[in-house]
Order: C-alpha cells, then sequence, then structure tokens
C-alpha cells in the first residue's frame, strides 16, 4: 500500500547551525499541531469515511503527513547536529540532550513529549472531516508563526512549501465535508 521515494517531498538543506530555531521546529513534529498528529488523526478517521473516495483522500493525506514528519526531522537534524553543549545549555535543551543526546524525539519546544492525547475521532464523518480541518488550520499558523522567527531562506523555503500544503488538505477536506453534508451523513 506504501511506496517510500527516498526523496523529501521538497528539499531541505540547511547550512547554518540554530539551536534556537530547531527547539521552535520540533513542535511541528511532535507538538498538538504537528505532523505526527495529524497523520495520526487523518489514518484514523479515514475509517468513519462513508465512501472509498473519502477513504482514499484520508488515506493519502495521512501518507503525506508522514512525509512532512520527514522534512521537519530534517529540518532539526541539520539544524543542531553541529551544536556544542554549551549552545544546547544555551538554549535550555540540557534536558533533552540527557535523554536524548541530539536524536530526534517527538516533542514541543517546551520539551514535552508527544501524546496522543490531543487527537480527537468520533466515527463520525462530519465530526472528524471538522477536526481534521481544525488541524490543518491550527498548522498552518503555526508554520507562520515559525516563519516570522527567522530571517534563513533555508527554512523559510521548506516552512512556505509546508504551509500551502495545510492550505490544500483544509480544502480537501472542507470539499469532502461539504459533500457529505449535502449527502445527509
Amino acid at each position: 500500500m506504501y511506496k517510500y521515494d527516498k526523496k523529501l517531498p521538497y528539499p531541505v538543506d540547511v547550512k547554518k547551525k540554530d539551536v534556537k530555531m530547531a527547539k521552535l521546529i520540533i513542535t511541528q513534529f511532535g507538538g498538538p499541531n504537528g505532523e505526527l498528529g495529524a497523520f495520526l488523526r487523518y489514518f484514523c478517521h479515514k475509517f468513519s469515511m462513508p465512501t472509498p473516495e473519502g477513504a482514499a483522500l484520508l488515506n493519502d493525506i495521512a501518507t503525506e503527513e508522514m512525509g512532512h514528519c520527514e522534512m521537519v526531522c530534517t529540518m532539526v537534524y541539520q539544524l543542531i547536529k553541529d551544536a556544542s553543549l554549551d549552545e544546547l545549555k544555551q538554549h535550555d535543551l540540557t534536558a533533552n540532550y540527557i535523554e536524548h543526546g541530539k536524536g530526534i524525539y517527538p516533542s514541543d519546544s517546551f520539551g514535552n513529549p508527544f501524546t496522543a492525547g490531543s487527537l480527537q475521532s468520533m466515527g463520525d464523518p462530519i465530526t472528524d472531516l471538522a477536526e481534521d480541518m481544525a488541524a490543518e488550520e491550527k498548522a498552518r499558523s503555526t508554520y507562520e508563526n515559525l516563519i516570522d522567527m527567522t530571517e534563513d531562506p533555508d527554512l523559510i523555503n521548506p516552512l512556505l512549501f509546508l504551509r500551502q500544503r495545510e492550505i490544500v488538505h483544509f480544502a480537501r477536506f472542507k470539499e469532502l465535508h461539504d459533500k457529505y453534508k449535502k449527502m445527509g451523513y
């Protein structure tokens, strides 16, 4: 069912170390509005879709979100790989370093680990699609906030790509939501 292309959906080639941005960007992997949560949310919601078209859409977008996880993790890795212990301490990443070294771990920017507690699944296509649309809007806002925090084009360009995908996903979910509403679900 899944095919892995050994390339990112959009190239990530961050050349400058930036521990502060790594700490902020990790939230789009393991934070409450991040890509890991989106993948799990849409994967679970596909089972409540009443049509094969709806299930396929949710599955396709869930799969794309896995690629977005890889992009975010690549950015974080490239931003932090050459950081010294002093730089990690300076940006309050000591606890993360103690538990994970410079490894990628799903958390928010405060270091709180990923939890499925922020995900909702009701088994109702209208409710679940409304949740999916809200998730895309929250992710879009988070990407815009991250873009505001940097001037590095090596970060801005992939973040803009990810932001644009949130807009596209929202539109696709909205189309399906409206179609199901007209069908009486």
